[in-house]
């Protein structure tokens, strides 16, 4: 019996993927003394770096992740006293997302983590036939072009009298 999904759920398989990368790198912020840490709060933080305090809907742009994504992953952060949400002083129906101390304060260990991932990452990528990145950004690209609907619409054969999804 095999310990990996079926191929063809690349749905499953994705996260399956997912799960062993980022599972292996919580456990290392949390044998740093971060469990509440998450791999995803890294790219936020680097946004707010460069950027400053960010809209949520700002915030997903500069990360790349939906307006949702965005908004659950700050409201984390948020509960691990990581950013603030403040109100906007140019705009009050919006709030501006930002660093606290404690996110400035544990900069150091997560640079030091994110450059240790980023050079995993080029070790893994030399035992694939192509970069996982640059294959994920090419799937991401033609999704764009044409939605996954679209396309399982296209190859779907409803059985005789059934409904068509």
């Amino acid at each position: 019996m095999r310990n990996t999904p079926d191929p063809a759920a690349v749905g499953t398989l994705l996260r399956h993927v997912l799960e062993l990368l980022d599972g292996d790198v919580s456990k290392i912020y949390e044998e740093q003394g971060l469990p509440e840490y998450r791999p995803r709060f890294s790219p936020v933080i680097r946004a707010l770096l460069a950027e400053g305090p960010l809209s949520v809907r700002d915030l997903a742009a500069a990360v790349g992740v939906t307006h949702s994504a965005a908004s659950q992953t700050a409201a984390q952060m948020a509960r691990a006293n990581l950013v603030t949400h403040t109100p906007d002083p140019l705009d009050a129906r919006r709030r501006l997302i930002d660093l606290t101390p404690k996110a400035r304060a544990l900069l150091p260990q997560i640079e030091a983590e994110w450059e240790a991932t980023v050079a995993a990452m080029a070790e893994l990528d030399a035992e694939l036939s192509m970069p996982l990145g640059e294959l994920l950004g090419e799937v991401a690209e033609a999704v764009g072009r044409r939605p996954f609907r679209e396309r399982v619409a296209a190859a779907y054969r409803p059985p005789r009298g059934g409904p068509k999804p």
